[in-house]
């Protein structure tokens, strides 16, 4: 007797209640997680006729060797109990969200003196605000640097006295209201906070209404400067909003959604409307789906989308019918404690606005597609060197390309990067940091040429070495093949004709004429090389213009990543570092010891000098710097 009729055969004692079932092969993985209404009956169609079964459907019965049910109270339960199996087990047989548990969100916690506005990706039940899940950490930060050039929150993490010396840069670019000098009460810190959430949720206008009262209140006061920068934000906040404004009949909130299959993953946008207001954009990849139709693929993403998020708003605009639409409905007005509507409109506005949004998915699945086989494609990643080759007239295939990047807040922390991509592929041993040392203030063009000299004197000193030998450029390419006498193909700068000239000068400098320099500016596109008038414009489907742009943007993200960690190390610095004799390790030592400066200031010299590494001496030392 075969698996199948073994498990037909266990049928009859399977109750006749709502809950869900788990498909196992022989090993034990589980192949299929399922819920039903009434679990007897649907299982009993897993062992009808084969051909009655969709392809998909066939493969797994007929590789099941086990079958377990849980019954549970309601189909709703059912329907929540199968999205948190699925979760656990990513069954193959099912479609799913990719890494549906790493999706981050943003935090604000009101418990909080001062409330901060965290990237996080837990979720608890602490009594703070949540906001998404968004698709991707880039979305979080994105959304994140969009409020904090609206908003002028703290994003800092030090304890707020009210008794700072001086307040840091942001306070004197408007960026923040600085209560750590007391320039801003805790009560009018919580209204930027409660700002920032009103913004988060697209209740644009309440925003604007207040920010217009303080305006016109500071005015009256003849605090002409504070109501200028007022203005200028309330502009700003405008502006965003305009950009985000949809044209609907009526100021709704909703969320439309729409679907791109192809093969095995399938493409889902989601664009959350607030009061009218697209406040965002989401993309989402699901796995899983081959041979699925859409309905059950969307109704799967439903599920298990709205299973993560923290609010649901009362409409949902969607794409194709949902399959089991009741059972979703009833769970969906369950979360949320009010009824849900969902849709598929089939005329008039809401319609244009699903089509525009499902044309969105379509475009994100041809890219990411043709991204992913591009990236992965030996083949491909050769056709585009020699298409960049081609169009930038270069004297050798790029097979190694290093690109450039600095890293800077109004000139502080100035850092640089270099990144590197061999045969198309980044090359994250080759990578380099810079910490910009010999330049004062803002200046980007200098900082770069500190960082290109310090990477090729010694090929500028190996050119004249070898010219004084009498060899040309070969000589110097066969110097040296590793660290840094390696000679690249293609030397990319992020930036514009300003960075490429600068960049020029330094290569004048050190006599290097053996290296191709290009640099690729972000607005346009517009690769500029210094032999030609004219940039380079590349299509933007072009494999090429993939390459290149990879590199710019590795770059760019390893210059962010290393100035953040800069930008840390000196906001940690305390008066400590201040006093002579006390190293690291004492520091940390009295710091594991009292907590805070104000501990260390506030305790005996015999306490202080009790501490490991600590003398009376130092004791009093620090007594007195304090």
């Amino acid at each position: 007797m075969n698996t199948q009729s073994v498990l037909h055969e266990r049928l009859p004692a399977v109750p006749l209640t709502a809950g869900v079932y788990l498909f196992r092969d022989a090993t034990g993985k589980v192949l299929y997680v399922g819920k039903a209404t009434i679990l007897r009956q649907r299982l009993r169609s897993y062992f009808g006729v084969p051909e009655n079964l969709e392809p998909k459907t066939r493969r797994m019965v007929a590789q099941a060797a086990d079958l377990e049910c849980i019954v549970t109270d309601s189909a709703s339960e059912a329907l929540i109990l199968e999205n948190t199996l699925i979760k656990r087990h990513r069954p193959p047989f099912n479609s799913r969200l990719k890494d549906d548990k790493t999706y981050p969100y943003i935090k604000i916690d009101l418990k909080e003196p001062f409330p901060q506005v965290y990237f996080t990706r837990r979720v608890q039940p602490d009594g703070a605000r949540y906001f998404g899940p968004y698709a991707s950490a880039k979305s979080v930060r994105r959304t994140m640097d969009l409020l904090k050039k609206l908003f002028p929150y703290r994003s800092c993490t030090k304890p707020i006295t009210g008794h700072d010396p001086r307040p840091c840069l942001e306070y004197y670019i408007h960026r923040c209201v600085a209560p750590c000098i007391g320039a801003a009460s805790q009560e009018e810190y919580r209204t930027t906070i409660q700002q920032v959430i009103l913004f988060l949720e697209g209740k644009v206008a309440p925003v604007v209404r207040d920010l217009r009262r303080q305006m016109a209140e500071a005015a009256q006061r003849q605090e002409y400067e504070r109501a200028a920068v007022l203005r200028d934000q309330i502009r700003a906040i405008e502006r965003v909003a305009e950009e985000q404004k949809v044209s609907t009949a009526r100021e709704e909130n909703a969320d439309v959604i729409g679907l791109a299959l192809g093969g095995d993953t399938a493409w889902v946008e989601v664009f959350p409307i607030r009061r009218g207001n697209v406040i965002g954009r989401d993309r989402f990849v699901m796995e899983g789906t081959q041979e699925e139709p859409p309905s059950r693929v969307l109704a799967n993403f439903v599920k298990q989308y709205y299973n993560a998020v923290t609010s649901i708003p009362p409409t949902l605009l969607v794409q194709y019918p949902l399959e089991d639409d009741e059972a979703i409905g009833a769970w969906l007005a369950q979360r949320r404690g009010g009824r849900v509507s969902v849709r598929v409109p089939q005329r008039g506005e809401k319609a244009k606005l699903l089509q525009m949004v499902a044309q969105n998915a379509s475009q994100g699945m041809e890219e990411s597609r043709y991204h992913r086989d591009w990236l992965t494609d030996a083949d491909a990643l050769e056709g585009a060197m020699a298409e960049l080759q081609e169009e930038m007239n270069l004297p050798r295939l790029p097979r190694r390309v290093e690109c450039y990047d600095i890293s800077n807040i109004q000139g502080a922390h100035p850092v640089g990067s270099m990144v590197v991509l061999v045969q198309g592929k980044p090359a994250p041993a080759h990578y380099r940091r810079f910490q910009i040392k010999g330049v004062e203030g803002i200046d980007d063009y200098a900082m770069m040429q500190e960082m290109l000299r310090r990477r090729f004197k010694r090929l500028g000193a190996a050119r004249q070495q070898a010219t004084s030998d009498g060899q040309g450029e070969e000589g110097v390419v066969g110097i040296k093949q590793e660290g840094w006498g390696v000679v690249p193909d293609l030397v990319l700068i992020d930036g514009g004709k300003g960075h490429l000239s600068a960049a020029l000068q330094v290569f004048l400098e050190l006599g290097i004429d053996f290296i191709p320099l290009a640099s690729l500016a972000k607005e346009n596109e517009e690769l500029f090389t210094p032999q030609m008038s004219e940039p380079v414009v590349l299509p933007r489907s072009s494999p090429a213009l993939f390459l290149v742009q990879r590199a710019r943007d590795e770059a760019h993200r390893f210059a962010i990543t290393y100035h953040r960690k800069v930008r840390s190390r000196e906001s940690i610095r305390s008066a400590l570092d201040d006093v002579p004799g006390i190293g690291p390790r004492r520091k940390r030592a009295l710091m594991l010891r009292f907590g805070t400066v104000r501990a260390i200031r506030e305790a005996a010299s015999d306490d202080l000098a009790a501490v490991p590494g600590m003398t009376q001496s130092l004791a009093q030392k620090v007594k007195d710097y304090l």
